[in-house]
């Protein structure tokens, strides 16, 4: 039976101790909120774990219960089906409320997953095409190059408008060049060619990545980001949070927080919920974790090609889905497969790929 810290409702150190319960955790974010620093919130979790590790089984806590999508107060956005996936290793005590943008590696000596980054992520640089690589990889000509980042990012085309305390839903970006921005999610898959092809061919994209299905391979995400490409938040175990109680949603988005902190020393500013679903206790909870922005999208990339939410087309601005996924979910495409699939699209529409971090 897979395990699930769903089931739990606990978080445990890297030493593997469970640090108590929903109710503790939550502490620990208003610490960190109210302004105390990280160290000392580490120490308070290092003791409560000392405390509980002595009580024996006090960290587990039964499942949370659903309370309803915020009686109605914004409406649900849904996407299209997903997977059920299995387990993760540990996510580790830190909690990270505050946050820095990914592309500045922490500070904080407790982030003992890596050294800070080199090359294009910590220049800040969008990653850079081989010349002729596109051959290798299916393409009949290069990709077309994106347009240089704007000075001045443009505003956010946001779904609803901004409410102070919660975060900001995207689905595209406002502008009038002509460029998309690719995300990939999860990270079932972790096919070494696509770090080539990402390479080869100065691919920009976000990552959107989901602590269960990784485990121990964030080495893999690592490398990908060296790349220029940067990571978001996408939770601790992929559950569908409208409807789950504001402590469960804290608890899946801050632990990831944490995770991505620990293994990367990252702390991004940008979530996207499983499927697409979100509500009042969602945009709550996210910008408690220090996420401030939740990316959607418009257009999906499945097996067959590219599907669209409205329309028949890319717009400027469009945001793409696609997902680390393999041959099993593929129809026996690869990774590199997809990608050379879907840029074909891109190119016979006009379009260019831009970094998503670069407009918003």
């Amino acid at each position: 039976m897979a395990h699930s810290l769903r089931s739990q409702g606990s978080i445990r150190t890297p030493l593997g101790a469970r640090v108590g319960t929903t109710e503790l955790k939550i502490a620990f974010v208003m610490m960190i909120k109210a302004g105390l620093s990280r160290c000392l919130v580490l120490t308070a979790a290092a003791a409560a774990t000392a405390v509980l590790a002595g009580c024996g089984g006090l960290g587990a806590s039964g499942p949370h219960t659903r309370t309803g999508e915020a009686a109605g107060l914004l409406p649900s956005a849904s996407a299209g089906p997903h997977t059920a996936y299995g387990t993760s290793g540990p996510p580790p005590p830190s909690s990270s409320g505050s946050g820095h943008e990914d592309g500045e590696p922490s500070s904080d000596p407790t982030a003992t997953g890596s050294a800070p980054p080199s090359g294009p992520a910590a220049m800040g640089s969008a990653p850079v095409a081989f010349p002729d690589a596109y051959r290798r990889w299916g393409l009949d000509r290069p990709l077309i190059p994106p347009p240089r980042p704007p000075r001045v990012k443009p505003p956010l085309a946001a779904m609803w408008p901004p409410v102070p305390g919660l975060a900001t839903v995207i689905r595209r970006v406002a502008t009038t060049d002509r460029v998309v921005f690719l995300t990939l999610d999860d990270g079932i898959e972790k096919d070494p060619a696509f770090i080539d092809q990402a390479r080869d061919l100065g691919l920009p994209f976000t990552q959107f990545l989901e602590d269960e299905v990784i485990g121990d391979h964030y080495d893999y995400f690592r490398r990908l980001r060296e790349l220029g490409n940067r990571i978001g938040n996408h939770t601790l175990t992929h559950p569908k949070l409208a409807g789950e109680d504001y402590a469960f949603q804290l608890h899946e988005i801050c632990g990831q927080q944490d995770v991505l902190h620990y293994r990367l020393g990252l702390e991004p500013h940008l979530f996207r919920p499983p499927y697409g679903d979100y509500d009042w206790n969602t945009l709550r909870a996210a910008a408690d974790c220090g996420l401030g922005k939740v990316v959607l999208w418009r257009a999906e990339m499945e097996p067959d090609g590219l599907v669209y939410r409205s329309g028949g087309g890319l717009r400027p601005g469009d945001i793409i889905l696609a997902h680390f996924r393999g041959p099993d979910m593929l129809k026996g495409a690869t990774m590199t497969d997809m990608i050379t699939s879907l840029l074909r699209e891109v190119q016979a529409q006009g379009f260019a790929v831009a970094r998503l971090e670069d407009y918003i």
